[in-house]
């Protein structure tokens, strides 16, 4: 028996959501596969002058619903299996927001950081040559995801400004202000997330100053402990890639994005302002209220599930939690916001962006934030009352929603082009 893809993995979250819906099943068959997959080996020429190839992909999971949407990461480990698993995460996503989008998602297998500012701006470039035709405001939209970034997004926007002959700033979102990216876009998933938890405080128990674990010190990381320390919730332990670091006092949050933006682990701080050493993989299990995993995926797993003391996970991370975890977490009544909610807010500040592109209008940043709140409050609130109503996790009360938005369009757009939207 051929062993489950990543996709399989993430399909059981649609067969758990389909079993509380009734909908025709042909709508189930059209999300299990992505629709189109698109596979390319990118030729560059590096510093030295030698020519070096780099496997890339982009997946447009569905369109059903609009354009799809999606990043693009640079990551050694990047395969076509997650691709199309991130996709489909995308594809709910954009649902649960209730945004015009379907889901996509890119990669290029590579380590950046080996690479210099050169090579990766060629990189950046070969990837928009090879996916040109596939990419466009109304096909096919990417942004940024693990490892890439505001400047790389300008080199893409660039470089399919150049192979159309016009500037098309909607085709890419999370670029550099200056070149038509959105005032509110750098701290926006946190932000999301942020909205969220605040929003549904009351009803998750959470009263007070909370003690708070970031798995993850990235961008995310570092705005939702900004954003959770302003409130005055206390940060008690964080982790990045190299380490990690813990304080039952509240870690220095100064100390840790100054290290951080000197280049630097969270664990170089260890020994300063009251901060102990930690092991990052028992981050999970250390003692607060609120844990938020704002790495990669499968983060807490069937071997540390059980260690969690959060009652909150907070999911800023794509797929943090795997299916057995997830039953693991829910017989310990562990709460968990899932990623395709609680990270939500990087993808409605890129419509955000993409609707102000189209209609050469910008928005100030509190527009922007209270156009965020407003929908991460109106979808939080609508999926938290399902999964009461229903007795469903939250996790699959957000599928259910999503679902639910998905088999309406698919079924309007008739049997004739069923598989052809």
């Amino acid at each position: 028996m051929a062993e489950a893809s990543l996709l399989d993995h993430a399909l059981v979250r649609l067969d758990e959501a389909s079993a509380h819906l009734t909908i025709d099943a042909d709508v189930i068959e059209k999300l299990k596969y992505a629709r189109e997959t698109t596979k390319v080996r990118l030729m560059i020429r590096m510093d030295d002058g030698s020519r070096k190839s780099f496997l890339a992909w982009r997946c447009r999971y569905d369109d059903t619903r609009g354009p799809t949407k999606g990043g693009i990461r640079f990551h050694p480990d990047a395969s076509e299996d997650e691709v199309e698993m991130l996709a489909f995460w995308m594809t709910f996503k954009c649902a649960v927001m209730n945004l015009p989008y379907g889901g996509g998602k890119g990669a290029v297998q590579v380590d950046p950081r080996a690479l210099s500012k050169a090579e990766l701006e060629r990189l950046s470039r070969a990837y928009i040559q090879a996916f040109s035709r596939i990419l466009g405001p109304d096909r096919d939209i990417p942004a940024p995801d693990v490892y890439t970034n505001s400047m790389i997004m300008g080199w893409m926007a660039d470089e399919y400004a150049q192979i159309v002959g016009r500037a098309e700033p909607a085709v890419i979102t999370g670029k550099p202000i200056a070149l038509g990216g959105s005032l509110g876009r750098g701290d926006a998933t946190a932000r999301g997330g942020y909205y969220l938890v605040r929003h549904l405080a009351k009803e998750l128990g959470l009263n007070g100053s909370m003690r708070v674990a970031v798995q993850g010190f990235g961008n995310a990381g570092q705005h939702i402990a900004r954003l959770l320390a302003s409130d005055g919730h206390k940060i008690v332990a964080v982790s990045d890639s190299e380490g990690a670091v813990q304080s039952k006092a509240g870690l220095d949050l100064d100390k840790l994005l100054a290290a951080k933006a000197e280049g630097h682990s969270v664990a170089s701080t260890v020994g300063q302002g009251g901060h102990d050493f930690l092991s990052a993989d028992h981050l999970v299990s250390v003692d607060c209220d609120l844990l938020v995993p704002a790495a990669l995926e499968n983060m807490i797993h069937e071997a540390n599930a059980e260690t969690v003391k959060a009652r909150l996970v907070l999911e800023l991370a794509n797929g943090p939690v795997t299916a057995t975890a997830d039953a693991i977490l829910g017989k310990k009544g562990v709460v968990v916001l899932p990623d395709i909610l609680a990270n939500a807010g990087g993808v409605t500040v890129s419509y955000f962006e993409w609707v102000q592109n189209r209609q050469g209008f910008y928005w100030t940043v509190e527009e922007i934030h209270d156009r965020l709140r407003a929908i991460m409050e109106r979808e939080g609130r609508a999926i938290w009352n399902l999964s009461q109503e229903k007795g469903l996790s939250v996790r699959t009360a957000a599928y259910v929603h999503a679902l639910s938005r998905l088999a309406e369009a698919i079924e309007a757009h008739g049997t004739q082009n069923f598989f052809m939207s």
